[in-house]
């Protein structure tokens, strides 16, 4: 393999296979990757905008049977620390939500052993009654195979009922690798690699809207991460023409602070800064049919955050007025709606509030800054 020829491929919109993705990461320079990477961004979203948006993450449950070791958030049935978010704990969250401006909340939760799909269907019925133009970006593939598992239903029929009952879209949650040899070690208890796919494929079928994620430097090889890019590029060339399908990836490196994966094997997260810039690149590169690529500023920091956005990244994510899984895992940045927009402007950009479709929205008048959870 040439490294000129595979970058002039990627520059081309040619779709690179694993092989040759991980050839170029191996052996390309960082500018090189950048550049390219860079050079599809402006072809794609060449109005020189970064996007970003205000919500919120909050929880339905943090009671979770499927035991992951790398999260610190989840508790087991019957644990003294367990609960599921009631209306009213809602309606003050979604309430303090659009004061700050946010419009959409991230709702996801754990695999409880007793929330089926009735759970949900009322649940998102009955906030979208009382906040009709709150916008649910919830569940995720996961959660969707929890439920279909429980109630001997199909990932189609689940997933029309929670449409019907508000689901806006669905996030790229759980992903984390997607080949199984990994997931057997890391995630057991969640679905398999294929049927994350599956999920997302008839997620996409009923014309969801979904994004996807990688969580990476644990104990994945780069085969493995290359793999992972290549299935989701897959599904989205499978998508049905009038879908948008996924409309960002979201890579971001592992938290180890306190997880199982630290504490037993003595997996840390060391992933550099270079490396992330370098995976953020042939992300862009190697997914030539999704239009946004997210720096997950949460885990790797505004500063490096802003490199990527000269290395393929269009979007800055959310200023997540709440978020508690991934920082129980150690993620310590936050943003302000002001800090964001000063942050993206730095970098020599356009800040640019979105919604979760990627909708352009006018910034509303804020009645406070975002507040540090």
């Amino acid at each position: 393999m040439n490294i000129e020829d595979l970058l002039s491929k990627g520059l081309a919109f040619d779709s690179l296979s694993a092989e040759e993705g991980q050839y170029l990461f191996e052996n390309a320079a960082t500018t090189e990757l950048m550049y390219v990477a860079n050079e599809l961004r402006k072809k794609q979203k060449p109005d020189n905008k970064v996007t970003w948006i205000i919500d919120r993450n909050a929880n339905t449950t943090n009671v979770c049977i499927a035991n992951c070791k790398f999260c610190n958030f989840f508790r087991v049935p019957g644990h003294k620390e367990a609960y599921i978010t009631s209306i009213e704990e809602y309606k003050t969250k979604i309430e303090e939500t659009f004061r700050l401006g946010g419009e959409q909340l991230l709702l996801q939760g754990g695999h409880h052993p007793e929330c089926g799909l009735d759970f949900y269907v009322n649940l998102f019925s009955e906030l979208k009654s009382l906040y009709p133009n709150l916008k649910l970006h919830a569940l995720g593939p996961p959660e969707i195979a929890h439920i279909c598992k429980m109630e001997g239903k199909s990932h189609t029929e689940v997933l029309i009922a929670l449409k019907n009952a508000g689901l806006d879209s669905l996030p790229g949650a759980g992903a984390e690798i997607l080949n199984d040899r990994v997931r057997r070690l890391i995630s057991k208890g969640k679905c398999t690699g294929k049927e994350w796919l599956n999920v997302m494929r008839a997620a996409h079928q009923v014309d969801l809207t979904t994004s996807a994620t990688m969580m990476f430097g644990h104990i994945e090889t780069l085969e493995e991460r290359f793999e992972h890019l290549v299935w989701l590029r897959e599904v989205q060339a499978e998508k049905p023409k009038q879908a948008k399908g996924f409309l960002a990836f979201i890579p971001w490196p592992f938290m180890d602070e306190g997880t199982l994966l630290n504490k037993i094997r003595g997996i840390r997260n060391e992933v550099s800064a270079d490396e992330y810039i370098r995976t953020i690149a042939i992300s862009r590169i190697m997914l030539p049919n999704v239009i946004n690529i997210q720096a997950s500023w949460l885990t790797v920091g505004s500063k490096v955050a802003q490199v990527c956005l000269h290395a393929g990244a269009n979007d800055f994510g959310s200023i997540m007025i709440e978020e508690n899984v991934v920082s129980a895992a150690g993620a310590p940045h936050r943003f302000t709606a002001d800090g964001i927009q000063e942050s993206i402007r730095e970098a020599g950009f356009d800040p640019q509030l979105r919604t979760q479709q990627y909708e352009y929205r006018e910034l509303p008048e804020l009645e406070q800054q975002v507040i540090n959870y």
